[in-house]
């Protein structure tokens, strides 16, 4: 299942790098230019999680709109009718069933995080908001509109929402020096530069 996944996330990434380092690039400079302009306080590893999201995003469109994810047209408005219809264990159930939820948790958790809500239902509207919106795309490019994806969507946003309350409260018990800004900004630089060497080996720059 991870391997089949991850295969196809894989390969959008290797078909986005040209955009996603030119993406990148602009937005970092303009942001680093603003901070410095309006002598604002730069704490890394936010402006660094900020990025991941957009990167997230790009991501997410190249999955729902180009990939083997997506390869029927027409729609379906009964909810569960396309989740029953793939054989637990196959590679379509993967992709089109565990994929649609896997693909939705990290945009709970972003979104989440950004938010900071009391209660799961505004992330649940946004959840469907969005993911309604990506169906009706798909439907006008030759796509498909489906309920399901939709309900599977908004499950993966809610264990991303679960995900997002779990790890505060862990933080909560965890030492003191967790809490700090600078671990979070060690951490997410390390991350940095593992991204950067990734780009720059799809570029045939290897340094390592």
């Amino acid at each position: 299942m991870i391997k089949t996944i991850m295969g196809v996330i894989t390969e959008s990434i290797d078909n986005m790098w040209p955009m996603l380092t030119i993406f990148l690039v602009i937005i970092a400079s303009v942001r680093i230019a603003a901070i410095r302009s309006n002598n604002e306080k730069l704490v890394f590893y936010k402006e660094f999680t900020n990025m991941l999201f957009i990167i997230y995003v790009l991501l997410l469109y190249e999955l729902l709109t180009r990939s083997e994810l997506n390869q029927v047209s027409g729609y379906n408005l009964v909810p569960f009718t396309e989740i029953f219809r793939y054989p637990i264990g196959s590679t379509s159930f993967y992709l089109n069933v565990v994929g649609n939820i896997v693909l939705f948790i990290p945009f709970g958790y972003f979104i989440s995080s950004y938010i900071k809500p009391k209660r799961i239902l505004p992330i649940l509207l946004v959840s469907v908001i969005s993911s309604t919106t990506v169906e009706f795309v798909q439907l006008c490019i030759g796509r498909s509109f489906d309920v399901d994806d939709i309900i599977l969507n908004a499950l993966g946003s809610i264990i991303g929402f679960l995900l997002y309350v779990a790890l505060n409260a862990i933080k909560k018990y965890m030492p003191g020096i967790f809490g700090k800004d600078l671990i979070y900004n060690i951490l997410c630089f390390i991350i940095l530069i593992m991204m950067v060497l990734y780009l720059l080996g799809r570029m045939g720059v290897h340094i390592i």
